[in-house]
C-alpha cells in the first residue's frame, strides 16, 4: 500500500472539532451546534468528484510584496527590480482591471455551469502593518487554494510563510463563519511569529542552478523555527493527502498537518526535480481517481508508486503562453493548473488549446476561459479557486 511505501510516515493522533456556540444567523440554531449536519455546506474530499460551491479569489486592490528573502526565493531574477520598485504598491492598475474582467467573466460561467460562488471581501492590502517580529504590507486575496484547504467537512487555514500574506485570512472570515455556522469545522493553523529566525537570510539564489542545487539538497528559505505552510502545497485524493517541502512549507508544518488529519487520512511527501517548488498543483494536479497531470519539467521522484498502484500518468503538452508575457510570481505551466468541474469536465485556459487537445482526448470536455492577465498575478484556475463542496464521498483510492 502507498501510505506503507512513502517515507515520512510517523504517530497518528486524533483531532476533533466542537461547535462551541449557537448560530445567530440565517442557519438553523440547531444546525450550528452540531459537528457535522447533513446539509452542511462544505464537504469535499477529492479534486474532481462534481463540484458545486467555490470560491473564488478577487484581483481588486492588489499590492506587489516587498521585496523581503522569502519573495525573493520564490520569485524569477528577471523580476526582482519590478519587485524592488513596486513593492508595497498597485501592480499595474489597467493589467489588474483586465485580471478582474477575466475572474468575474469566470465566475459567471461557472454559475451558468450550475456552480455556486463566493467571494472574498474587498480589503485595502497597502496599509502597513506591524508585528512584534516585522513590518509588511499585504498582498492580495486573490488565490483561495493558497490560504484553505478543505479536508471533508473541516475548512483549514494555511499560516502561510510570506509576511506580506500574514493578514489575507481576514478577506475569507466573514465566509467561513457563514460556513462554521451552518456546521462546518473550522481550524486555524498555529500562527507563525514570521521572525527572522523562520527564514535562512544568506540563502544563495543567484541562479536557476543555485536553486537546482540547494532543491536537491532540501535547503529553502524556510527554516524549521516554527511551523508553516502555504494550503496549495497539498493536493487530495480522498484519505490519501500529498505535499512537498517548498519554499514555503516546511516539515514542522507538514507534521502539524498530518497529526491534525489522522488517523482518517494519511499525509505523503513527495518530491520534484524543481529549483523553486512553491504550491504543487503547477506540477502535480490530480484530475480524476487513478489519473494525474505530472509536469515534464519538474519530474516526481515518486512516480513509481503512483504506476504501481495502477495510476496513469499524463505528461501535459509545453505551455504556449508566449515568453513577453508577464508573468511576476508563477512559470508558464499554470496551464496544467486547471479546474475539474467532475471527471467529464474541466476549466481550461481558452489560449492553451494543445492542452485542450490533451483532454479531449481522454474524452474530458472543455471549458474554455481566457485568465491570461489573471496568470501574471500568480494563479491559474485552481489557485484562483477553493473548492467548497463536491458532490461525494471519502473514498481510498490506494490500498
Amino acid at each position: 500500500k502507498l501510505g506503507r511505501v512513502v517515507a515520512g510516515w510517523v504517530q497518528r493522533s486524533p483531532q476533533s472539532t466542537q461547535a462551541a456556540t449557537a448560530s445567530q444567523n440565517s442557519c438553523a440554531d440547531d444546525k450550528a451546534a452540531s459537528p457535522a449536519p447533513k446539509d452542511c455546506p462544505v464537504c469535499s474530499y477529492n479534486e474532481w468528484d462534481p463540484l458545486e460551491e467555490v470560491i473564488v479569489g478577487r484581483a481588486e486592490n492588489a499590492c506587489v510584496p516587498p521585496f523581503s528573502v522569502e519573495v525573493k526565493a520564490n520569485t524569477y531574477e528577471k523580476y526582482w527590480g519590478f519587485y524592488q520598485k513596486f513593492g508595497g504598491q498597485s501592480f499595474p492598475k489597467d493589467h489588474v482591471k483586465k485580471a478582474i474582467a477575466e475572474i468575474e467573466e469566470m465566475c459567471n460561467i461557472l454559475k451558468k455551469e450550475g456552480v455556486i460562488v463566493k467571494r472574498p471581501d474587498p480589503i485595502d492590502w497597502s496599509v502597513k502593518y506591524k508585528t512584534p517580529d516585522f513590518e509588511s504590507t499585504g498582498m492580495y486575496a486573490a488565490m483561495p487554494r493558497d490560504i484553505l484547504l478543505v479536508v471533508g467537512n473541516e475548512i483549514i487555514e494555511a499560516p502561510m510563510a510570506w509576511r506580506a500574506r500574514f493578514f489575507e485570512y481576514r478577506a475569507y472570515r466573514r465566509i467561513i463563519k457563514e460556513y462554521f455556522n451552518c456546521g462546518a469545522k473550522w481550524t486555524t493553523a498555529p500562527k507563525p511569529t514570521m521572525a527572522d529566525e523562520l527564514y535562512d537570510q544568506d540563502y544563495p539564489i543567484s541562479s536557476v542552478e543555485d536553486r537546482h542545487k540547494l532543491a536537491a539538497q532540501g535547503k529553502f528559505v524556510t527554516t524549521e523555527f516554527e511551523p508553516c505552510f502555504d494550503a496549495a502545497d497539498f493536493i487530495r485524493a480522498g484519505r490519501d493527502i500529498f505535499v512537498q517541502r517548498s519554499q514555503v512549507t516546511n516539515y514542522m508544518g507538514i507534521e502539524w498537518m498530518r497529526r491534525h488529519l489522522a488517523p482518517d487520512y494519511r499525509v505523503h511527501v513527495i518530491s520534484f526535480k524543481d529549483p523553486n517548488p512553491m504550491h504543487i498543483d503547477a506540477t502535480f494536479n490530480i484530475i480524476g481517481p487513478g489519473l494525474v497531470l505530472s509536469n515534464p519539467d519538474r519530474p516526481c521522484h515518486q512516480i513509481e508508486l503512483f504506476k504501481k498502484a495502477g495510476w496513469t500518468v499524463i505528461r501535459p503538452p509545453v505551455p504556449l503562453i508566449p515568453d513577453d508575457h508577464p508573468l511576476w510570481m508563477s512559470s508558464k505551466w499554470l496551464s496544467m493548473n486547471v479546474l475539474m468541474l467532475d471527471e467529464k469536465r474541466v476549466m481550461v485556459d481558452a489560449n492553451e488549446t494543445s492542452i485542450q487537445k490533451m483532454f479531449e482526448n481522454l474524452g474530458i470536455s472543455t471549458i474554455k476561459v481566457s485568465i491570461r492577465h489573471a496568470n501574471s498575478l500568480g494563479g491559474g484556475f485552481h489557485c484562483w479557486t477553493c473548492d467548497i463542496r463536491r458532490r461525494g464521498t471519502l473514498q481510498s483510492y490506494f490500498d
